[in-house]
C-alpha cells in the first residue's frame, strides 16, 4: 500500500498573502490550475483505488482537476484540512501576524510544545485528533493491498503531520524542506510502519 500526499497548486491566498485557510473563497490561479494539471499528468500512470481532499477550495479545486484526468472522483475530508489559524485567518501577511504564525510553528517542531495555538485556532493536537484517523482509516481499508491512495491537502498540515507518521522523516528534515505546490510525497506501508520514499524531487 502506498500513500501520494501532495499540496494543493497556487492559489488566490498565496498571491495576495492572507492567512485563509476556510472551505469557501481564494480559489487557485491559473499558474495553480497549470501545476494541477501537471500533477496529474505525472501520475497518470499510476492506478489509483482513491482520492482524497481537504475541504478548503483550493484542495478541492486542484483535487477536481487531477481527479478528471484519473478517472478519480475526489472524497472531501477534514482530515487533510489546513490548520485553523484563528485570529490570523483573513489578515494579510506582515512583520507582526507572520511572527505570530511563525512561533506557533516552532513551539510544534522544535519544542514539542503541541498545545500551542494561536488564539482561536488549533493545536498541532487537534490536527493530529483529525489526521491520523483518516490514516487508520486508510490502513484499515488498504493495508492488505497493494493499492494507491492520493491525498491532497496542504503545505501546513503536511509539514506538521508528515513526521508523525513517516518512521523515516523528522520535524527537522519535514521543517527544512517543506512542500512545493503540487509535488508528491510518497509513503509506502512496509511491515506495519509507514516509510518515505520521495519527498519532493528527493529520494529517501
Amino acid at each position: 500500500m502506498k500513500l501520494y500526499f501532495a499540496r494543493h497548486g497556487e492559489s488566490e491566498a498565496n498571491v495576495q498573502q492572507v492567512f485563509w485557510n476556510q472551505p469557501e473563497k481564494y480559489g487557485l490561479t491559473e499558474k495553480g490550475r497549470e501545476q494541477a494539471r501537471t500533477l496529474a499528468g505525472n501520475l497518470a500512470g499510476i492506478a489509483f483505488a482513491a482520492l482524497y481532499c481537504s475541504p478548503v477550495l483550493r484542495a478541492v479545486q486542484t483535487a477536481g482537476i487531477v481527479g478528471r484526468r484519473l478517472g478519480l472522483t475526489p472524497e472531501v475530508t477534514e482530515g487533510l484540512r489546513e490548520w485553523d489559524v484563528g485570529i490570523l485567518e483573513g489578515q494579510r501577511y506582515s512583520k507582526e501576524t507572520e511572527a505570530l504564525h511563525r512561533q506557533v510553528i516552532v513551539q510544534w517542531m522544535k519544542h514539542d510544545n503541541h498545545d500551542a495555538r494561536i488564539e482561536g485556532g488549533e493545536s498541532y493536537n487537534d490536527i493530529a485528533a483529525r489526521f491520523m484517523p483518516l490514516i487508520d482509516r486508510l490502513e484499515e481499508t488498504y493495508c492488505s493491498t497493494d493499492a494507491n491512495v492520493l491525498l491532497i491537502s496542504h503545505g501546513g498540515t503536511l509539514t506538521c503531520m508528515l513526521p508523525l507518521l513517516l518512521s523515516n522523516v523528522d520535524k527537522a528534515f519535514s521543517l527544512t524542506r517543506g512542500t512545493g505546490y503540487a509535488t508528491p510525497i510518497v509513503a509506502e506501508l512496509c511491515d506495519g510502519a509507514w516509510v518515505c520514499l520521495r519527498w519532493g524531487e528527493d529520494v529517501l
